[in-house]
């Protein structure tokens, strides 16, 4: 697959303007408060920005941190990672790596076997469900 790119307009046309300052300007929402916070079903969840497979339901986990919690993507390749050095502490930022969509963080508290946490907005994802049969 290769990446996406697309311009400032183009990106606002395509998404709502929460999705637009989440994804493309590195914004959050509110914990407790995305779609996906709770979401239960089986499938996948993909980038909204360019539909990129990223995290499955069977690494969906409850945090407790209000956000949408997976210990692991689908794929090592599907994600970007980077240092994030805002609000006065050093965090792990997780885009898509695709195209290139903020996503959330990356913290090293959550759940073996990887004891990862990719901390993830709601509004940056899609879902697919699992075909049923």
């Amino acid at each position: 697959m290769s990446k996406v790119y697309k311009d400032d307009a183009e990106w606002q046309q395509q998404l709502s303007t929460e999705q637009y300052q989440i994804c493309r300007c590195g914004g959050t929402e509110r914990a407790f408060t995305g779609k996906y916070y709770n979401h239960k079903e089986v499938g996948t969840y993909c980038c909204i920005c360019c539909g990129e497979p990223l995290f499955s339901s069977e690494y969906k986990y409850d945090s407790g941190s209000g956000w949408p919690s997976y210990w692991q993507p689908v794929s090592n390749d599907g994600l970007r990672e980077l240092e994030d050095r805002s609000h006065g502490m050093v965090r792990v930022e997780v885009r898509c790596g695709q195209c290139d969509s903020h996503l959330g963080h990356l913290f090293p508290d959550g759940p073996q076997p990887t004891g990862n946490r990719y901390c993830i907005n709601s509004a940056s994802l899609d879902f697919e469900p699992a075909e049923k049969g």
